[in-house]
């Protein structure tokens, strides 16, 4: 049975997550993660199925619980540096250009677990234009899949939550999104896992148009 192709969603403005679902990082992240978890004697692979969508002493927190924080942090900053300085691989995905290109003029704003520095220099390397509005690492006191982010990125548009449909890849975004009571399109491999309102291969797989009442207008494509 060929698969159904989904409703639109229509919104008041739209909430971005970066790696996965804007950037493809995927090569920097496993370069990075995986010299991480041969320091710390844990097997990469596992380290590699947990570390998307969070931030970086997070993830640690989560695989080393009984680890002091402060040591977390530490290894935190020379992982932002490492990933930094390593741009190697990082593209676009697919039909991102497009996309952000046709967001222009509507409200939409960047919610990302990277900090400032990581997130410009992932963008530039992908050649993506950086929304006015952000929020990165540097915003908030709590990681996804806390709902911080994304309810920050809902006030600095001046919507409400439920009028925002977020874009994410990760089961911690996607967990972030739907705890701030946001809909959810999930874009790539690994968000369709996760139980998103819609998911998308890529974003060539919808369109975004302006609605008639200043909202905006999401429409899948088969």
């Amino acid at each position: 049975m060929p698969a159904v192709t989904p409703a639109p969603l229509t919104a008041r403005a739209l909430l971005l997550d970066m790696d996965g679902t804007l950037v493809n990082s995927d090569a920097v992240v496993e370069r990075c993660w995986r010299r991480w978890a041969d320091r710390q004697g844990l097997d990469a692979d596992a380290v590699l199925k947990v570390v998307h969508g969070r931030q970086g002493y997070a993830t640690m927190a989560l695989l080393l619980p009984d680890r002091p924080m402060a040591e977390n942090h530490a290894d935190n900053r020379v992982m932002l540096a490492e990933e930094t300085a390593d741009m190697d691989g990082v593209v676009p995905i697919d039909g991102a250009p497009a996309f952000m290109a046709a967001l222009a003029e509507l409200p939409h704003a960047l919610v990302t677990s990277a900090d400032e520095a990581l997130m410009r220099a992932r963008m530039g390397a992908a050649a993506l234009p950086i929304p006015v509005d952000l929020i990165t690492a540097e915003h908030v006191g709590a990681s996804k899949p806390d709902p911080e982010g994304f309810l920050k990125g809902a006030a600095e548009l001046g919507f409400a939550p439920e009028d925002c449909v977020v874009f994410e890849d990760s089961e911690a975004g996607i967990a972030a999104g739907r705890a701030a009571g946001m809909r959810i399109v999930g874009v790539g491999p690994r968000a369709a896992a996760f139980g998103p309102d819609v998911h998308v291969d890529d974003l060539t797989r919808l369109r975004v148009d302006p609605a008639p009442d200043g909202g905006i207008t999401l429409t899948f494509l088969p």
